[in-house]
């Protein structure tokens, strides 16, 4: 789908919807919860969890994973809209593990002559991905030190949640 047919979707009610399905809602979302995924389109979050709208904040980015701007909009999700609890989602069959880092930060050099300021955050198992994303929510300075974060891996294949633990 392009971008004219969003445009064209929203042109014929899409808008008009939106603001009835919010018509009411708090902006700091009831379940006080975050939920950070993948950006795969095959990941519907709200039938996946049976969410309605308001209920959390879903943040979505390649691979799910933890980065300086989901930290950002962490703090922000805790600090000013009374969030605690945070549930990071990865998934088999990521396109995050198809390449690595510094595989694709040299294809971007090649092509346009600079390495990106930024990385990929590549991995190869989602699990250790998703076990090393919930230590560093634990442990960083600007969230509220009672956050509580769940971690799980999504099946695509049989969109079955496997639940991961930190050791210790």
């Amino acid at each position: 789908m392009s971008h004219e047919e969003l445009v064209r979707r929203y042109e014929a009610g899409g808008g008009k919807l939106a603001a009835a399905n919010a018509e009411g809602l708090a902006v700091p979302p009831s379940l006080r919860t975050a939920l950070l995924t993948c950006m795969d389109s095959r990941i519907d979050t709200f039938a996946l969890f049976g969410l309605t709208l308001g209920e959390v904040h879903v943040l979505r980015n390649a691979g799910g994973v933890v980065t300086d701007d989901v930290i950002r909009s962490l703090t922000i999700s805790q600090r000013k809209l009374e969030t605690r609890d945070v549930v990071v989602v990865q998934h088999t069959g990521c396109g995050l593990t198809m390449f690595s880092d510094d595989d694709f930060c040299e294809e971007l050099a090649t092509e346009v002559g600079m390495r990106p300021p930024w990385r990929t955050h590549a991995f190869r198992e989602p699990a250790l991905s998703v076990r090393r994303d919930m230590a560093q929510l634990r442990h960083d300075p600007f969230l509220l030190p009672e956050t509580r974060v769940r971690g799980f891996v999504l099946d695509t294949e049989r969109f079955v949640l496997e639940e991961v633990y930190l050791d210790g």
